[in-house]
């Protein structure tokens, strides 16, 4: 059962790689996304029991800590997580825009859970530091008010570890830049 998801966040392509192995000879875990993103830096995605994925995520920063650039565990990510992640995010209806902006990828996704679970907004993508020099930002759509909520909550839990860099709630936003957002 994959109840949880985890990340880790290494400063280069090398200990990535190192740590991505560590990871799944610690535990039984599912890798998501091994990748190395701008600038040259290396995301680690998994998911599984949260006990499984706790493990895997505490055996890398305790191996490699001084490498690690951010990191978490989240047990019973909202769904919209894993289609906001891939792109294939279905928008029935588009209303409010909101956009938040951080330094580093785990930051974002922790952002989009708490919105996600804020109120009744859609997430509609997770863009991870590729092509942004490691910065990422997340996209999601709703009511004025619930996409206000989420944000509002989206930058608390970013700002926590510093790594909140802006955001933007648009009310209504022009249906040329949500043919070009979606």
């Amino acid at each position: 059962m994959n109840n949880a998801i985890g990340m880790v966040e290494m400063q280069t392509v090398a200990s990535g790689i190192r740590t991505a192995d560590l990871m799944l000879k610690t535990s039984e875990i599912t890798l998501i996304e091994s990748m190395p993103v701008c600038p040259g830096k290396y995301l680690i995605l998994v998911s599984g029991d949260i006990s499984a994925v706790r493990a895997a995520v505490d055996a890398a920063v305790a191996r490699d800590g001084e490498k690690v650039l951010g990191s978490f565990v989240l047990g019973n990510p909202h769904e919209s997580l894993f289609p906001a992640l891939s792109g294939t995010s279905e928008i029935d209806e588009t209303k409010a825009l909101g956009i938040v902006e951080t330094f580093n990828a785990s930051a974002a996704i922790v952002a989009a859970d708490a919105a996600a679970k804020t109120a009744m907004v859609t997430l509609i993508e997770l863009r991870l530091a590729r092509g942004m020099c490691g910065k990422s930002f997340l996209l999601l759509t709703g009511d004025v008010a619930a996409v206000t909520a989420a944000i509002e909550r989206a930058k608390q839990e970013a700002g926590k570890d510093a790594m909140l860099l802006d955001s933007s709630v648009i009310a209504n936003p022009d249906k040329k830049l949500w043919a070009n957002v979606l």
